[in-house]
């Protein structure tokens, strides 16, 4: 399993991703709680790879989870344009009801942070580099 991971300075996206591309677990957290919910996780499930972005505050948090997790491999990848995509990706994944149904999508405003979903995709790009 990967675990993917879009860092902030406020929150922090995590998503547990089967190499299936199944989604095994998704949240948004506090930064001060990052690194818990990710000891949290590393428990529960056989991660093998930490993906993160490689853009906002990515060397602060890669110091920060070599000084908690020095034997996790983490590998960074491009998150360019990873939130405008994210919000997108939102209303596939939780499709508008009733009347929001006839707004259309550029004028659609997600009702929470997609951090978690950014997560999503910056797995699904590594997966997509190791078969491209």
């Amino acid at each position: 399993m990967l675990l993917g991971f879009d860092p902030g300075k406020d929150k922090c996206g995590v998503a547990v991703i089967g190499l299936d591309r199944q989604r095994q677990f998704l949240a948004v957290v506090p930064s001060s709680e990052a690194i818990a919910q990710i000891q949290d996780l590393l428990g529960k499930y056989p991660i093998s790879l930490l993906v993160m972005g490689n853009l906002t505050t990515s060397k602060q948090w890669q110091a920060k989870l070599k000084e908690n997790f020095p034997n996790l491999l983490v590998v960074t990848v491009d998150e360019s344009h990873s939130s405008q995509e994210a919000r997108q990706r939102y209303w596939e994944l939780y499709p508008p009801k009733g009347i929001m149904k006839l707004v259309p999508l550029g004028m659609r405003s997600p009702s929470r942070p997609v951090d978690d979903i950014v997560a999503i995709i910056l797995v699904e790009r590594y997966l997509n580099r190791l078969v491209s």
